[in-house]
């Protein structure tokens, strides 16, 4: 016998489907959804954003679709998780759908039409570390200038060794976003960050690395630093700024002076539950789209009222004005170095959602840099894992429907009948000067100093 609450359920489904019918007409190639009920996951990260904004705004109910949003403990269960079928999809790192189709940990078909946010992390350090830092740079009106080199660790590096000790660096997760963010920091100044080598059974990371790179969940990063166990961090917010918060550290780096405007976290399902589910999924990333929209319109006037959206502890569960100092538009570094930082979180502008396959193809490249695509592979392989796993296809057709709705206008998105979707229509720049083409991966690997290039292995 079903309970008054499941039956109630089942009556306001019925209800979005019949107020759905009267509002607009069925589209040719978006039917009703296969599947209503779900289950997302999410990591507590200023991130998950449009997920929390598409439920409670409506967006996901608009599209007939009951959605429960669930925290999970780190990244791997998350990934485990979509996996087994557990949740139907998730809050994922950029890299993950990548390293479980190719086979680095977890192995599975995983994918993506929809990219949730570019930016919003940092590297912070702690209180220590940065003094020692702090003492080496260059000043700009009193202030430290910015973007700081990982040149600047170098001093802090050896003060660890001569006392016969490590320095430990936090991310995390070996295909995040955040690792990928650090080792390229570091490596352009000259600190190697070690490789990886899962064909020998080495997933640590560490081999003939300068410094110790591991693996800590996000929100845990705060008290490790401040307990010593590590002494700086790359993540996400609010974990940087809680550090300044709590005046225990300083971030001395955001992703955007890394490389800027690269895919951060994106929405991931398993190729399975993609094709079983097809309407399903486009209606999802409808819902999707329409919150990365909201959150952007009108120079960011909503992200005041997401910041306290997400502040609930049932979704991030950081206090506003931490989860604020990043999501209005400003970070604070040093405590009192407060600067502008109006695209730290972008979440539409730049066509920040779209599954540009030349995002895909650069996280490849430094996962073949670092080892753990332990084996050249042909550029045309690049690309093939790209369309595998990055689906701009099912992005288009959403964003279409949401045009015919008239919930965002055609301008807002870019000619899809024209699109270039090896190269997203934005501005991206990298630490080191080295520019990026997607089409030529190889030549592009080739051009590191530090990492594996060409016929190496480890």
């Amino acid at each position: 016998m079903k309970t008054w609450v499941t039956v109630r359920r089942h009556c306001s489904a019925l209800l979005v489907s019949a107020l759905l019918v009267l509002a607009a007409p069925v589209s040719a190639e978006v039917g009703w959804p296969e599947k209503e009920d779900l289950k997302f996951g999410f990591i507590k990260l200023t991130d998950m954003v449009p997920l929390a904004i598409a439920q409670e705004r409506g967006y996901f109910a608009d599209e007939g679709l009951f959605v429960e949003l669930e925290a999970q403990a780190n990244w791997r269960v998350l990934l485990d998780r979509v996996i087994s079928g557990d949740l139907d999809g998730a809050h994922m790192l950029s890299g993950q759908p990548l390293a479980a189709t190719i086979g680095f940990g977890t192995e599975a078909h995983v994918v993506t039409a929809f990219t949730m946010d570019l930016n919003g992390n940092a590297c912070t350090v702690s209180n220590d570390v940065w003094a020692e830092m702090k003492n080496g740079l260059p000043m700009d009106n009193g202030k430290p200038a910015h973007p700081i080199s990982a040149e600047a660790l170098v001093p802090a590096i050896e003060s660890f060794n001569d006392a016969g000790e490590q320095f430990r660096f936090g991310m995390v997760f070996p295909v995040s976003t955040h690792n990928y963010e650090l080792r390229y920091w570091m490596a352009a100044g000259g600190i190697h960050p070690g490789y990886y080598a899962p064909h020998r059974g080495d997933t640590s990371g560490t081999l003939d690395a300068d410094v110790q790179i591991s693996v800590t969940p996000p929100p845990q990063m705060p008290s490790t630093l401040e307990s010593g166990t590590i002494h700086g961090y790359c993540v996400g917010e609010p974990w940087n700024q809680q550090a300044v918060f709590r005046d225990i550290g300083v971030p001395v780096i955001t992703d955007y002076d890394i490389r800027n405007n690269v895919s951060e976290k994106v929405f991931g399902v398993t190729n399975d539950w993609a094709e079983r589910y097809p309407n399903t999924h486009i209606r999802v990333v409808k819902a999707l789209i329409r919150a990365g929209y909201w959150l952007d319109e009108n120079d960011n006037a909503n992200r005041e009222e997401a910041a306290e959206i997400i502040s609930a502890s049932h979704y991030v569960g950081a206090d506003y004005e931490v989860i604020a100092n990043s999501m209005t538009g400003i970070f604070e570094f040093e405590k009192g170095d407060v600067r502008d930082a109006p695209d730290f979180n972008v979440f539409f502008r730049y066509n920040a959602t779209y599954p540009y396959y030349a995002d895909a193809i650069w996280y490849l490249t430094q996962m073949r840099r670092w080892g753990q695509i332990p084996a050249p592979k042909p550029d045309s392989w690049y690309m093939e894992m790209a369309q595998k796993v990055f689906l701009p296809d099912v992005y288009e057709i959403a964003a279409r429907e949401l045009v015919r709705e008239g919930h965002i206008p055609a301008d807002a998105f870019p000619d899809f009948d024209a699109i270039d979707r090896m190269q997203p229509e934005r501005e991206t720049r990298f630490i080191d000067g080295i520019e990026f083409d997607a089409n030529r991966p190889n030549d592009y690997i080739d051009r590191f100093d530090i990492g594996l290039k060409g016929d190496e292995r480890i």
